[in-house]
Parts: structure tokens; sequence; C-alpha cells
């Protein structure tokens, strides 16, 4: 181990021989072995954490933190009834330990027993009905005995209380699935992930602060980005750091977590740093290109993508961000092909089919931007954003064999049972404009000019007026797109 995490250990070591030598109290010999514990389960070394926590449980068979810690343990390890049999000792002890019963309902999932998950589920929740983890827990055994209705109800809640927890989606999509709803189904399992809730654990809070190595900085940093506590990230990364200097991953993250925290300088300072180090890192040419794309510096960019695709060929989201930039560039013709290759690579890139047809939008070739929209409204029923520049397309297109106004207001009806927004405003006035319901477009579009100008949206408001001007001359616009609306 490297310091100061070997200190750690030895002192420990010492600590514990001292308490063996000296014949202490079975109370405090069982802290020395409980204490000891921790810290190899904090080094990750499980196999000899079990025996000193189970000598603390035998010298303190009434505190639950050993029991507790042991079940970890075996909920890692295995076997899996040895950490059912310890989560239930840590229930008689402490009855209404909320960690303890959303872990043993856990393990009773794990076991294939929702019977016997569900109700620690309830009583968890009955305490905290808020909890994430204990809906996402209740949600699966619910699944489990195909009460499709109340497992999608707990899982949707789910997802309201946590929306990391992506690991909910793929049970949310059985649960639609079996209320025969294939629509949000096939949508759920389209952002499935692994990410699952978590109970608020203060004795495993504890464990994951105990050791100081750049691997356990890492992983606390990591936790702290997931969670968006970008400051308290940092910190780790830099601690990390101290001990080993040359761990790019460690520097990589504090560049990430340093761009969340608006410090754009300092990240940009980690990356290079990084790719000093290591030339081939992917990531951080990938990161460089993100910051030097914000600051519309889009050649150094283009340069920065086309490197994480040379170190790591098959890094589609880097090959999306370049066809970005190309685009932004004034080469949207390179950029139409660097889609085509993203999506080529992985069809369930919906950034890529939309930046696609914004691509055919800058060319003029209005026909295949119509088509791409057309297509992500069918891929893709969960994103609106196909939908409205679909719509645009239909009602102002300078190609009239492009434009069906009839069609583009059917969409807007859709769009309008949904979130309302200037953007789909402007569009509804299009598609009014485009069927010679004038007025209407003229009070759609004043309505635009109004909100526009309450925002202090001084692009928007420029347009606005100008297709505001066309409506009051009966006439309607051609142009679906301003150049600022373009990505």
């Amino acid at each position: 181990m490297q310091s100061p995490a070997r200190s750690q250990m030895e002192a420990r070591q010492a600590a514990l021989t001292s308490a063996l030598a000296n014949h202490v109290s079975d109370q405090d010999l069982a802290r020395e072995f409980g204490e000891t514990g921790k810290l190899l389960m904090a080094a990750t070394d499980l196999e000899r954490a079990e025996p000193c926590l189970l000598n603390a449980q035998t010298l303190a068979p009434s505190d639950p933190r050993w029991p507790y810690y042991l079940g970890h343990v075996y909920r890692i390890r295995g076997p899996l009834q040895k950490a059912v049999d310890a989560f239930e000792q840590v229930l008689k002890l402490r009855p209404d330990d909320f960690a303890s019963l959303i872990w043993l309902g856990e393990m009773h999932l794990s076991e294939g027993r929702p019977d016997a998950a569900a109700p620690l589920f309830q009583k968890a929740l009955a305490r905290d009905a808020r909890s994430a983890a204990a809906l996402y827990g209740a949600g699966r055994a619910a699944l489990a005995a195909r009460d499709f209705a109340a497992a999608a109800n707990d899982l949707e809640q789910t997802l309201a209380r946590e929306p990391r927890a992506t690991a909910a989606h793929y049970p949310l999509a059985m649960a639609y699935r079996g209320l025969g709803d294939v629509g949000k189904a096939e949508a759920h399992l389209k952002l499935q992930g692994k990410d699952d809730p978590r109970p608020a654990d203060p004795l495993m809070a504890e464990i994951d602060t105990l050791i100081q190595t750049p691997e356990a900085y890492n992983v606390r940093g990591g936790q702290a980005l997931d969670a968006g506590q970008w400051a308290q990230a940092a910190e780790s990364f830099r601690k990390g750091l101290e001990i080993n200097p040359g761990d790019v991953s460690l520097r990589q993250r504090l560049g990430t977590a340093l761009a969340q925290m608006g410090d754009k300088a300092g990240a940009a300072a980690q990356f290079e740093e990084v790719i000093r180090r290591d030339p081939t890192q992917a990531r951080a040419h990938f990161s460089l290109g993100v910051l030097l794309n914000e600051a519309g510096q889009y050649d150094e960019a283009i340069a920065r993508f086309q490197s994480a695709i040379q170190h790591e060929p098959g890094y589609v989201q880097a090959r999306v961000q370049l066809a970005a930039v190309l685009a932004r560039a004034g080469r949207p013709g390179e950029a139409v092909a660097e889609y085509g290759r993203a999506l080529a690579a992985d069809p369930s890139q919906s950034e890529a089919l939309y930046g696609r047809g914004m691509a055919f939008v800058r060319l003029h070739r209005y026909r295949e931007a119509r088509d791409a929209f057309a297509e992500g409204t069918k891929r893709f029923p969960e994103q609106p954003l196909f939908k409205l520049a679909l719509a645009r397309l239909l009602a102002a297109a300078p190609d009239a064999q492009v434009r069906d106004g009839r069609q583009s207001m059917t969409l807007v009806n859709e769009l309008m049972k949904g979130p309302q927004s200037i953007e789909l405003a402007e569009t509804a006035a299009m598609g009014l404009a485009e069927v010679g319901r004038f007025d209407q477009a003229v009070e759609a579009q004043q309505s635009v000019v109004a909100a526009a100008r309450s925002n202090n949206l001084a692009p928007v408001v420029k347009r606005a007026t100008e297709n505001l001007a066309l409506y009051e001359k009966r006439e309607p616009s051609r142009r679906p797109f301003a150049d600022d609306e373009l990505p």
C-alpha cells in the first residue's frame, strides 16, 4: 500500500496487537476487532475483514454494527444466506433500522423470494414514503408478483425521486409491457442503465471515508460527481492526486468537476496535463474539445475531437460532437458524413439523427432534413424536438414539395398537449400562416414577441418581429429556422 494508507493499516494492526497483549475488556477488544474489520473492508480485503467482524460480534453480541458490516461483506462476496442471517440479526437488535430493512429486502429479491422482500420494503416506506431505494424495491417485488400497475407506480415514483437511478428503467419497462403499453415499455428500455438507488447508510458511509488511497478517493469523488456535488468531488480527486500525481484518471475527473463548477481554465489545465502525461487519453482530448467548442474555437475543437476518435475509434460521442462542431464551423457536408458514421456505429444516438437533420437544413437539403426528422419522430417518440423540427419544415420550408401546412398543424396540436415554449408558439404561428389563417398567426406571433421581450431574448425578438411583419402582410414564412436556432 502507498502512504498514508499503509500507515493507517500499520497503526490499526498495532492497536489490535496491543489490545490482545494487554487483555483489555471484551467490549474494548470488540471495538478493536471491529475497527480493524472496517479498515479492511475499506481496503476491499473482505476475506480478512470477515474474521475480525465475527470476533467483534462474538465479543459484543448486542452491538448491531458488527452483524451489519458482516451483512455487507456477505452481500458482496457471498454466501447470500449469510447476508440474510446477518441483516436479520441487525433487525432483531434494532427492528426499525432503515438501511437493514432495505438490504434484507434486496437479499430476498436476489434469492427469488419477493414475497419475503415486499413487507420489508413496505415497512421502510412507512418510515419514509419518499425513499427511492424503498420504492425501487417495492416496485420490483410487485413486478415479480405480476402486480404491474403497482410496480409501474412505484418505479415511476423511484425515478421522480432519483432520476439518476437508471436501473429502474428496465423493471419499469417490464411493468408497462405487462400492462400492454408497448410504447412506454420501449421508451424505458432505451433509457436503462446500471445505477441503483441506495438508502441513506451512515455506517457504510464511514467505510467509504476510512482508507486514504488514490483508488478510494477516486471512488468517493466519483460518487460525489454522480450526486452533482462538484466541489466535494474535486476535493476528493485533489486528495488522491496528492498521493499519486501521475494518476490520469483522478486528473481527468478533477477536470470534469472543475468544468461543472464553472472553472473552465482550471479544467482545461487538468485535461492538458492528462494529455501531457499520456497523449493517448481520448477522454481528455474529448473534454478539451467540449471546452473549446463552448468558447467558439471551432478549428481547435475539431482537432481535439479528431484526436479522441484517432485514439479510440469506437468513441461515438466524440464523433457526434465532431459533427456538431463541423456544422457550426461552416462545414455541414462533412457534418452529415460524421453523423452518418455515428449512427452506423450506434443507431440509438438520437442526438446524431437530430444533428444530421439540422445539417441538411444548413445545406438547404430540406427533403432529406424532413425525412431525418420524420424518422426521429418514429424512433424516438419520447423526444418532442423531432416533431417540433418536422412541424417547422412542413410549415415554412422554401421547397414547396416539402411543405404541408395541414400536417404541420396536426403535429403542432399534438405538441400543444405537452409543455409550452416560445419555440412551439413560433411554430404554431408558422403553421397557421401556411394554411392561410393569418389573423390567428398574427395573434400567436404577438405572444411570441411579448414573451421574448419579457425574457430579454434579443435574437428571438428580432426574428419574431420579422415574421410578425410577414403575417400582418398576409404572407407566410419561408425560413423554418433562423441561423441562431441551428445547433
